[in-house]
């Protein structure tokens, strides 16, 4: 008892004895109950104290603890869309990586092609160029002029 009237008068404006607590102060048998203190200069409440001693405090902790859980599934959930976007990102910056590599693919595909049909040609001519030879040697009647000209 004499520990609550030191923590009442801690709390209190005005000083808290013990001959004005049955004055200002009732102790009902509810646990939770609304103790009013009196201003003795104008008589009106001047503090308000809501005490409890029931079990309700562990009720609080289920729900902190929901609170908890809600914050966590709401963590995740926005981690979740966090990555979701990012791989979205991510598949999009390789679909791109993809199309430029085949691109660069086709690019290579032609200039080869036009490669091998310049190298095509160029062998042409010089089949042609051999056999325009080879007629102009046999045209050259000497044996010594003829094996100069041959390839």
């Amino acid at each position: 008892m004499e520990d609550i009237n030191k923590e009442l008068q801690l709390l209190s404006s005005t000083p808290y004895t013990a001959s004005s607590s049955s004055q200002a102060l009732s102790w009902p048998s509810d646990s939770s109950t609304i103790f009013r203190s009196m201003d003795h200069f104008e008589g009106r409440p001047s503090l308000d104290l809501q005490l409890s001693l029931s079990s309700v405090s562990s009720l609080k902790p289920a729900a902190d603890c929901a609170e908890a859980l809600k914050w966590q599934a709401a963590e995740h959930v926005r981690l979740a869309a966090m990555e979701n976007a990012y791989a979205e990102r991510v598949k999009e910056l390789t679909r791109r990586e993809m199309e430029i590599a085949q691109s660069e693919f086709m690019r290579a595909r032609y200039t080869w092609e036009r490669a091998r049909e310049e190298v095509d040609k160029a062998e042409k001519m010089k089949a042609m160029a051999i056999r325009h030879i080879d007629s102009n040697c046999r045209e050259i009647t000497c044996q010594s002029c003829r094996q100069k000209f041959r390839p």
